[in-house]
């Protein structure tokens, strides 16, 4: 059985096909140029000593090399023969995917031309957005065009236009192509005796592209015209879309409340898809379209006016990724070679001044119109989510036309480096674009119910009767045509609310497909239904496809209307944003964009290339970590320095500071002389909340703004996925809060190793304190789990190491009571209090430091327990009978020493003159004195820190010690207890 003439046209299939393998084996050639760029990816034995005469060989003779006589010169690739084929193999491949593309694009662009097939993307009528009529700007004319489109096929036949001219340009910077071609040819004629069928064809195309822009001249020569109706049907589109911000804001471009009356009423257009198509993309096509058809500016002055007005938008294009053509340089260097484009060199002299002086502060005007159009646009739709069904058209066109400005952007801040005027390629406000693109995303994620519930109602009341209605107005259908259309009725008509309800997965693919095949099919000459003399056909069809899509593949849509991916690999420019994101106050709130970013990197990977992977992994994942480091890292050092603030205040209130109010409340009531002039007047604790203008802030106002701009970022999402990896933001300022509180609990206690000093225990509590209480308020801002971050610090503090290793309070005043506080009992400067409960300074000269009293009474011995905990106190004393065991150890020792003399005293206790007489004999008594002080000071002091350790336990947990102390009153040594 024969198929019907509309699918024995291959164009549709073939150019998407194409497309999508073009597209692959660009993205290899890339790979190839970047590899052999970079000396840590290069192949080894290129950049060998002992291979340079057979790579100078190569380059010299190359495609023409005689393996067999010419071993001299190619010794060392013989030697290597193996491992070079090996590792050069999907180097040759891919090269080899280029000239089969290249036979393909032939083949299919003569097979066009021979069908003469005529392209038209949009209506060339008057027309306009949907927030107001925009008309054609006065420096263009209008192109008189008839009402029709076949916009799918002619999107497919330029992009593979582009597609094609950016591999041979790609090609031909890749500076290594003959010596990897010519190198595996060496290789694989050494190895297998003969060469690769291939290895000719693909040498004398390489030797072609030497000169890519001569040579893909001469290639499109034949197909100027096509290429020439292709760009021309843009002119309309490209002329309305390519506006400054003054005429976006005089036509309120994205509002819905400048026309509120028809709020309610579906947004539409004869070409919806056009309606998002990026600005971008139809510079490239305008750009690279005219410079592999040089000729057609000199046939149209249309041509000529939209080739001008699209000089003037950028300074580079893209080919792929973040690899950039310098447009005007190349196609003057192209013209200035070719006779009779004198006129056309001066025009581009002219473009390109008006691109270097204006095009910045165009973008510019426009990112700074699209900040307020669309945070507008979103707080409207995420208040009243039921227009996303109405003005679905206006998410998209806000999406695509914030990725146009974002990715030119990036783009020049990357390739320019020489500019009058460098704001123009910087902005401090990128992140709040970033930020609204992913809110609108989200938002059409969350309501997709909304959508389909509209468009389901939408495509089966109102699209398929208009469509039926088309088609009974038909002069003329033929029976094939009219049955693929009368089944488009069909199956739009059989659509139900209740599929929509019972979330079943609707697929139109087959539908777009036969409309793509329908085009492709009508738009030849001598078409038995042609679209030229039917519009409305592909009016209809339009809208048609814009709903079905949003019903089944509303995530490719989004993808094609707001992909960023590229970004991944401009690095630079996006991290320099991010700079300035994060010192402009009032864009902190939106730096949580960065990192959601690098979410859609994964879109960069090609299912041509699994190679890739592995690094555009790392570099997603790099940048994300650094963007949410740097996040952390402020929010850390805010919350910091408010606790900082809060622990100022609260040590403000501490007992010690009260004399000086007190001595001067005392000598005001005794009309004592007032202080003199020169000392400084102290501010009483909670001045600072005395305020005569709210509008004089104060630091801790800014801290509390910073943090709470930095918190709503960070608690934006609670987790988002990169490369397969969840990253959690929120953990990222929970691991920097811990590092910097246990730094800044070390820092209270002021420990001075060479001085000796330290902070008293009850002084770091109180500021401890205040550190907590404010951590604890965090919840309030950040999802954090507060109460986990400081058990953790807490317990390190308890320990004598904390996670990094360094010193904890444990280990400060474990050290610092031993070799401050007793090493002074052991001299008698300082000595035991009973009465006191605590150690006191002797006063006399020398006396050290600090009062003795300040640190070991009763409450700094509870501060103390308070600060270390069970595990740190146990550390002390464990430390502190350590001590007390290498005294006893000294004393026997001494006794060791004295034994003959002390076993005589014994035998001589009732022999008053013998005792005398042996008494002098012993020798180090003083010593034994003094150590058995020692032992005692340290045990005193060890129980006076075991009860501190016991009233705090007993004010925590009462009911836990209060069995434990009749568990000890009830058990004795000699009880047998049995478990």
């Amino acid at each position: 059985m024969s198929l019907p003439s509309v699918y024995q046209n291959k164009f549709a299939e073939k150019l998407t096909i194409l497309n999508g393998r073009g597209r692959g084996v660009l993205v290899r050639i890339y790979n190839i140029k970047k590899t052999c760029s970079d000396p840590k990816t290069r192949p080894p034995f290129l950049s060998d000593k002992a291979m340079e005469p057979s790579v100078k060989f190569i380059n010299k003779k190359f495609p023409h090399l005689d393996v067999r006589s010419s071993t001299q010169h190619l010794g060392p690739v013989h030697k290597d023969k193996g491992d070079i084929a090996r590792t050069l193999a999907p180097f040759y491949h891919s090269f080899l995917d280029v000239l089969e593309f290249r036979d393909h694009v032939y083949e299919l662009l003569n097979t066009i031309d021979a069908s003469q097939c005529f392209f038209d993307i949009v209506s060339g009528a008057p027309g306009g957005y949907f927030g107001g009529a925009t008309a054609v700007p006065h420096a263009l004319t209008a192109v008189p065009s008839p009402q029709h489109v076949n916009y799918d096929f002619t999107k497919n036949y330029l992009d593979l236009v582009v597609t094609y001219v950016s591999l041979v340009l790609l090609l031909a910077r890749t500076e290594d192509r003959r010596l990897l071609i010519g190198m595996y040819h060496c290789a694989h004629e050494m190895s297998h005796g003969t060469s690769d069928p291939s290895f000719a064809r693909l040498g004398q195309m390489v030797l072609e592209y030497d000169h890519p822009l001569k040579k893909l001249t001469e290639e499109f020569g034949p197909h100027t015209k096509a290429v020439t109706s292709a760009l021309l049907s843009l002119h309309f589109l490209f002329a309305r879309r390519n506006q400054g911000a003054e005429q976006w804001r005089s036509d309120q471009l994205l509002s819905l409340l400048s026309t509120a009356g028809t709020m309610l009423s579906p947004a539409s257009s004869d070409t919806m898809a056009c309606e998002y198509l990026s600005l971008e993309v139809m510079e490239r096509w305008i750009l690279m379209g005219f410079l592999v058809c040089p000729g057609a500016l000199g046939t149209s002055p249309q041509c000529l006016e939209l080739w001008r007005l699209a000089l003037q938008g950028s300074l580079y294009i893209t080919l792929l990724r973040d690899e950039a053509l310098q447009v005007h340089k190349v196609t003057e260097e192209l013209l200035s070679s070719l006779k009779g484009f004198g006129k056309r060199v001066a025009d581009l002299k002219e473009c390109k001044e008006q691109a270097v002086t204006h095009s910045g502060s165009l973008h510019r005007g426009r990112r700074v119109y699209l900040r307020g159009a669309v945070r507008e646009l979103e707080a409207l739709l995420e208040d009243q989510p039921g227009l996303l069904g109405p003005k679905a058209l206006f998410v998209f066109m806000a999406l695509a036309f914030c990725r146009d400005e974002l990715s030119w952007l990036a783009r020049h801040a990357e390739h320019v480096t020489k500019t009058k005027t460098p704001e123009d390629f910087a902005d401090s406000h990128v992140a709040e674009l970033l930020f609204l693109m992913e809110r609108l995303r989200s938002l059409v994620r969350r309501r997709v119910g909304v959508l389909q519930r509209y468009h389901v109602q939408y495509l089966a009341r109102f699209d398929a009767l208009v469509l039926s209605e088309v088609i009974q107005n038909l002069s003329v259908c033929p029976e094939e045509e009219s049955i693929i259309l009368s089944s488009f009725v069909s199956s739009l008509s059989a659509l139900s609310l209740k599929e929509a309800d019972d979330k079943e997965q609707f697929d139109f693919t087959p539908l777009r497909l036969d409309w793509f095949r329908l085009q492709a099919y009508t738009s030849v000459a001598k078409a038995s239904l042609p679209l030229a003399s039917n519009p409305d056909v592909g009016h209809v069809m339009n809208l048609i496809v814009f709903h079905t899509k949003l019903l089944d593949s509303l995530e490719e849509l989004l993808a094609e209307a707001s992909d960023l991916s590229d970004l991944c690999f401009y690095p630079r420019p996006v991290e320099k944003m991010f700079v300035a994101t994060m010192e402009e106050p009032s864009m902190l709130r939106y730096s949580i964009a960065f990192p959601l970013l690098c979410s859609h990197f994964s879109r960069c990977v090609h299912p041509m290339c699994p190679e890739e992977y592995p690094h555009l992994k790392a570099v997603a994942l790099g940048l994300c970590n650094k963007f949410l480091e740097e996040m952390a890292r402020q929010a850390s050092a805010c919350v910091m320095d408010a606790c900082a603030e809060q622990h100022n205040l609260s040590e403000k209130l501490l007992p010690k500071h009260c004399a000086s109010t007190v001595s001067k409340a005392r000598n005001k009531k005794t009309l004592k002389q007032l202080p003199k002039k020169g000392e400084p007047e102290r501010d009483k604790p909670g001045a600072e909340s005395q305020r005569k203008d709210r509008t004089l802030t104060t630091n801790m106002d800014k801290l509390h703004l910073m943090l709470a701009e930095l918190s709503l970022s960070l608690n934006h999402v609670p987790n988002f996925t990169v490369f397969e990896h969840t990253v959690t933001p929120a953990e990222y300022l929970s691991s920097h809060l811990e590092t910097r509180f246990t730094k800044a609990i070390v820092a209270m206690a002021s420990y001075s190793q060479v001085t000796q000093e330290v902070a008293r225990p009850s002084e770091v509590l109180v500021g401890l304190s205040s550190y907590i209480t404010f951590i604890q308020s965090l919840g309030k801002f950040v999802g954090l789990d507060t109460g986990r971050i400081i058990r953790s610090v807490l317990l390190q503090q308890t320990q004598p190491r904390d996670t990094a290793g360094e010193q904890t309070l444990t280990t400060i005043y474990t050290n610092w009571y031993l070799e401050a506080l007793l090493r002074q009992a052991s001299t008698g400067a300082i000595v035991l209090a009973p009465a006191l409960q605590a150690f006191t300074t002797v006063p006399r000269e020398g006396e050290p430091p600090f009062s003795a009293a300040e640190f070991s009474d009763v409450l700094e011995m509870r501060a103390l327990a308070e600060l270390l905990g069970p595990y740190g106190m146990k550390f002390l004393s464990d430390n502190l009978m350590w001590h007390v065991g290498s005294q006893v150890t000294e004393l026997k020792k001494l006794v060791t020493e004295n034994m003959d003399t002390l076993v005589q005293l014994r035998s001589s206790s009732c022999k008053p003159e013998q005792m005398v007489a042996l008494l002098p004999r012993l020798t180090s008594a003083e010593n034994v004195l003094k150590r058995m002080t020692i032992i005692g000071e340290i045990l005193s002091f060890r129980a006076m820190a075991q009860q501190g350790l016991r009233e705090v336990f007993s004010h925590h947990c009462p009911f836990l010690m209060g069995p434990i102390e009749c568990l000890t009153d009830v058990v004795t040594p000699d009880t047998d207890i049995q478990v």
